[in-house]
């Protein structure tokens, strides 16, 4: 799945392309894209079709396009979700469809020399979707935070990008957990946009073994750990993002290069770029984390740090 620095890639890329334009044409090529949509297919394309992007927002993993519906007091938020493989590009209209196309929208040109374009929802696996959040300005869902976010998604904590981020209280709630500091770093209600390969990132900058146990981490190797989290997102960021894979590219069907600056994930067996012992890798759920073992020792009975 898309981390913060994939889903912010491809922010950026819509943001300069789609903002201001009309939406000309939609069409659903499978119902799975739709699945959350109250009335399917038939409601997105009629709400959606003549109204205007205004704008391209996202937390954590997840985006949304602000749509004005041309009142003053109302709008709607297009949520959208990537899943595990979903893509959104930019192409030419009549140009070749792609094998898994699951939503097009034909947009109209934004000023007088401009051509119309296509924002295309690829997904192959299907587990990503599209639905319409509505929202009046009086009763969009404020978060914890105080920042208005769509109803749908205020469960989600503010990400390290956001002016709502509070670092201080993040901490405060970690340690208030008695839970393995991975499991804290990837729960979206306390931080958003954090996933595996990030967090296997920043465990490693700061020292920490993923199973150290979040009430026996004092509070500057956390206000540490986090910092790591915030500039390793940024690197990744600045570079694309990471790609293993097709799965992931930008607006424009390219892969992000951040895959070259892993210190930590996918590394198995080469030596560690700090002190050369040989990385490890160990199971984590349904995945997988790569850590040093000098360099990230699991925490003593009586350790405190």
């Amino acid at each position: 799945m898309p981390e913060l620095p994939e889903v912010e890639t491809i922010r950026l890329g819509l943001a300069a392309h789609i903002v201001g334009r009309h939406i000309d044409q939609v069409e659903v090529l499978h119902p799975r894209a739709v699945r959350r949509q109250a009335g399917g297919a038939a409601d997105l394309v009629a709400r959606l079709r003549g109204l205007t992007i205004a704008e391209v927002r996202r937390r954590g993993k997840y985006l949304w396009l602000a749509v004005d519906s041309g009142e003053p007091a109302d709008g709607w938020a297009v949520v959208i979700h990537l899943g595990m493989s979903g893509q959104l590009l930019i192409a030419e209209p009549g140009a070749p469809d792609q094998t898994h196309l699951r939503i097009r929208l034909t947009l109209a040109p934004d000023h007088a020399t401009a051509a119309p374009i296509e924002l295309r929802f690829v997904d192959q696996r299907t587990f990503g979707g599209w639905f319409i959040d509505d929202w009046a300005i009086d009763d969009w869902a404020v978060d914890d935070s105080g920042t208005i976010v769509p109803e749908s998604i205020s469960h989600i904590a503010p990400d390290p990008f956001e002016s709502s981020y509070d670092q201080e209280r993040v901490i405060a709630r970690i340690r208030a957990k008695h839970t393995e500091i991975k499991r804290a770093l990837l729960d979206q209600t306390l931080i958003s946009g954090v996933g595996n390969i990030y967090a296997d990132e920043a465990l490693w900058r700061a020292r920490l073994h993923g199973t150290r146990v979040t009430d026996r981490i004092s509070r500057a190797k956390l206000t540490e750990l986090l910092d790591a989290v915030t500039d390793v997102m940024s690197e990744a960021i600045v570079v694309g993002g990471t790609s293993f894979d097709d799965l992931y590219v930008n607006v424009n069907g390219q892969s992000g290069y951040f895959e070259r600056a892993l210190n930590a994930y996918g590394r198995e067996g080469e030596p560690c770029r700090r002190c050369e012992t040989i990385m490890r890798r160990t199971a984590f759920t349904n995945r997988s984390s790569f850590y040093c073992p000098k360099c990230q020792r699991p925490q003593s009975p009586t350790s405190v740090r």
